[in-house]
């Protein structure tokens, strides 16, 4: 359990500042949270779809907002 929730964003922030990684490297760490994800039983997600209506829901609301925003 985290118990200190800004302590936590700073970290991962200055991780993110310090850390600069290559094409390679990124592919490399992506295969391998994909590859523990699936050992926990995680990925792949039983239903892809699952959630879809909440993503469309804020992207319309993002969009929407970026039109109004940008014709300022």
């Amino acid at each position: 359990m985290i118990r200190d929730a800004g302590a936590l964003q700073r970290f991962e922030d200055s991780v993110i500042r310090e850390s600069k990684l290559s094409h390679p490297q990124a592919l490399k760490l992506l295969d391998a949270m994909w590859h523990e994800g699936a050992a926990l039983g995680i990925l792949p997600p039983k239903d892809p779809l699952e959630g879809i209506e909440v993503d469309m829901r804020i992207s319309r609301i993002v969009n929407s907002c970026s039109k109004k925003s940008s014709q300022k």
